[in-house]
């Protein structure tokens, strides 16, 4: 089970990732957010996340540190929906993105 939640989250940041550099939708949305200029670096932060969690494979350290950062991430990326009050539809994949990554954190760790 964990290998496909693993599977799952790696291959959504890849796509979430990409949609930050590509995604027209996207760009919109980092502007109303406010937040144009971090738009690559956290597409950037979400490829190297999906990366490190295909590379965790064969170096489990890497799953730590990428399924940490991604629930920061979108922790932060939660809080960022909160403050321009996004509605809970709007905000719950941050949020589930965020769960499910301290949940993989949490049981790589044990």
């Amino acid at each position: 089970m964990m290998n496909y939640l693993l599977l799952f989250d790696s291959l959504s940041f890849l796509f979430f990732g990409l949609g930050c550099w590509y995604s027209s939708h996207i760009k919109h949305e980092f502007i109303r957010y406010g937040l144009s200029k971090y738009r690559k670096l956290t597409g950037l932060l979400q490829l190297l996340g999906a990366v490190g969690i295909g590379v965790g494979y064969g170096v489990e350290i890497f799953w730590l540190i990428s399924t940490g950062g991604l629930a920061v991430l979108m922790l932060l990326g939660f809080g960022v929906r909160m403050i321009i009050r996004d509605s809970f539809f709007q905000s719950f994949p941050a949020l589930f993105y965020c769960l499910l990554n301290l949940y993989l954190f949490f049981n790589l760790v044990s």
